[in-house]
């Protein structure tokens, strides 16, 4: 399955910090842009997951799963 994201680079003295605006709260930063790139995949992942587990929480036992998705 792919994703793709909008990541925003800013300088900030001899960091480099990533962003996310579709998914608040993902944020990466490191002494390269690359470094950052890597912890912004990072953070999206971590939300991306736990989203996933608060969202089933609750699902009754007998609900379908299907999996969508978006190109």
């Amino acid at each position: 399955m792919k994703h793709e994201f909008t990541a925003v680079f800013e300088r900030d003295g001899d960091w480099f910090i990533a962003y996310c605006p579709e998914i608040p709260g993902a944020n990466g930063q490191g002494q390269t842009k690359e470094e950052a790139r890597q912890s912004l995949v990072e953070a999206i992942a971590l939300i991306l997951e736990d989203r996933r587990e608060d969202g089933l929480r609750g699902v009754p036992a007998d609900a379908e799963f299907e999996t969508v998705t978006i190109e």
